[in-house]
């Protein structure tokens, strides 16, 4: 069995994930979103989706981006 980095449940149905050469190993979803989504700097909340991105800050949509100042806007790819 694996150990979630996020909460520390040892699983035997748990997962891993590979970002940059790093590996990460969760129990569940909302653990690897948790640890690996980013986060809005306008609202907080976590970024599962395309988001919106400007000047290299992503925000979870074009309302918090317009709020954070942000006059145009691109997806995220």
């Amino acid at each position: 069995m694996a150990k979630c980095e996020t909460c520390g449940n040892d699983y035997d149905k748990a997962f891993e994930i590979s970002i940059g050469g790093e590996k990460h190993v969760f129990d569940s979803f909302e653990c690897a979103i948790h640890a690996l989504a980013p986060t809005c700097p306008h609202c907080g909340c976590r970024i599962l989706g395309h988001g919106v991105e400007k000047a290299k800050v992503i925000y979870c949509c074009a309302h918090c981006a317009s709020k954070s100042g942000v006059t145009e806007m691109t997806d995220r790819a």
